[in-house]
């Protein structure tokens, strides 16, 4: 019998009520590790219902990411004094969770505008072109944001801390429910109609450019919950770190967990985020040998060779397991 959204959500529940409680016997390092952890699991689950139920393939989730982290902080930046007195007073410490509640919710929903703005138009196309319509769509979003003066340009925008445990797992055991769910409902079955095959859906009078816009909105407004935390955490950002190897990363989270595989990229997310924090912790690796008689030394630094390592993972699993690492009960049925 297959974990339903409930159990998802329970599981939830438990990792953050166990992470909140150790929480203050926790390094500040370490807490922010763990918290990019929820923060991803987020954005390869959300990436997961357009790339993996729904059988899309979009390379544009860093650019819903990037709406969803500029509209929260321009949000609770420039917005935020006026609000807070509002709910509370500036020494009210509810005061701050409802103002980053409100931005983050603004956040997600112009994400999600965003992701109808750019589904509408696109999501008739399919495979490689598809691709191409959202890469380019989050490279729109990335150059507009370098010249927008009000959120500081290329020169990037800082913001307050106030994304924490108890928020980033909350949200993070939302999205898993909310995914799981929809997947499990009636409308589930019209996104594997239409990932499995397009074109008899269209003949059985399923409306699939309908299904596939509801999975690209449902999926940008958690990308843009993300991003609204993620500007939270690290309290700067600028356009670059919203660029296509941002994208990729996600991509690569949501093969190797297993395209529509919740459990499995749910994995692939917290490996992968662990997996740069080992490489920054690794020691350079001194490399001597003979070239033509002479002899050459360099070295070698781990943390500058990520992408390759991205881009080598994709190739092996696209030849050797395609269905993704995490799939064991399906490749025991087969």
């Amino acid at each position: 019998m297959k974990p339903g959204p409930k159990f998802f959500l329970l599981i939830a529940a438990i990792v953050s009520a166990l992470i909140s409680l150790s929480a203050p016997h926790l390094s500040p390092y370490f807490l922010h590790i763990v918290i990019g952890i929820g923060i991803n699991i987020i954005l390869a689950v959300s990436l997961n219902l357009v790339n993996g139920y729904a059988g899309q393939f979009s390379l544009g989730h860093a650019g819903f990411m990037a709406v969803g982290a500029y509209t929260a902080a321009w949000f609770t930046v420039i917005l935020g004094p006026r609000l807070v007195t509002l709910v509370g007073g500036a020494n009210n410490p509810v005061s701050a969770s409802v103002l980053f509640v409100i931005a983050l919710a603004v956040g997600g929903i112009l994400a999600a505008a965003a992701g109808l703005a750019v589904g509408v138009p696109s999501l008739r196309l399919k495979g490689d072109y598809l691709a191409i319509v959202t890469l380019g769509f989050g490279e729109i979003i990335r150059v507009i944001l370098q010249n927008m003066d009000a959120v500081g340009g290329a020169r990037g925008f800082t913001v307050p801390p106030y994304t924490n445990f108890f928020w980033t797992f909350a949200l993070a055991g939302l999205t898993i429910y909310v995914v799981t769910t929809m997947v499990h409902s009636t409308l589930g079955r019209g996104f594997v109609a239409v990932h499995d095959d397009e074109i008899a859906a269209e003949a059985i009078g399923i409306n699939t450019t309908r299904y596939k816009v509801i999975a690209f909105v449902v999926g940008a407004f958690f990308a843009g919950i993300a991003g609204g935390l993620y500007a939270h955490q690290v309290q700067f950002i600028s356009p670059d770190g919203f660029n296509f190897v941002k994208s990729i990363e996600i991509v690569v989270m949501v093969i190797l967990g297993g395209m529509g595989n919740t459990v499995g990229v749910i994995i692939a997310a917290v490996l992968l985020s662990l997996l740069p924090a080992l490489l920054r912790e690794a020691p350079p690796i001194a490399v001597d040998f003979l070239v033509a008689g002479s002899q050459v030394k360099f070295t070698l630094v781990l943390k500058d060779y990520i992408m390759i390592f991205y881009s080598l993972l994709i190739i092996v699993l696209m030849l050797t397991r395609p269905q993704g690492l995490f799939t064991l009960r399906r490749a025991a049925r087969t």
